[in-house]
């Protein structure tokens, strides 16, 4: 299943959220198209809800490829909120390699709420903002 995002402009925030079997396609295709994205700026802030992943098959290796290019800024918040310990902490592994690069705003939480007040959000997204999420259509993996 596909990790997809909205930006919001006026928020300076993107909100991003990943359903299903999270791997290495899904991955590397969300930070391809966020970063190509005509509206993403590099200082906006993020809340990305790994709640609805039933799986990830990330290895060690691949969270470190992913985490190795600079897409936020040093001084973005990005909240990633997940369910289980495990998600937990690959979460954790890939914000530890985003420090190692200097980027330092990615903290890890378990309940939305907390993210949420974390970045000065009052709601979560609506989750018709999420087009690929809604489409029904399979992605390749």
């Amino acid at each position: 299943m596909p990790a997809d995002f909205f930006i919001d402009t006026q928020l300076g925030i993107v909100f991003s959220k990943a359903t299903g079997v999270l791997g290495w396609a899904e991955a590397a295709d969300h930070m391809a198209r966020l970063r190509s994205h005509p509206d993403f700026r590099p200082e906006f802030n993020q809340l990305f809800d790994f709640r609805p992943v039933s799986s990830v098959t990330l290895s060690h290796a691949e969270v470190r490829r992913l985490a190795k290019p600079t897409i936020f800024g040093a001084r973005s918040l990005r909240a990633f909120v997940v369910a289980n310990d495990l998600d937990y902490g690959l979460a954790r592994m890939f914000a530890t390699y985003r420090d190692l690069e200097g980027e330092t705003g990615i903290v890890i939480f378990r309940v939305m709420q907390e993210a949420l007040t974390w970045l000065s959000l009052t709601a979560e997204p609506d989750p018709s903002w999420f087009p690929k999420l809604n489409s029904h259509v399979t992605e390749a993996s």
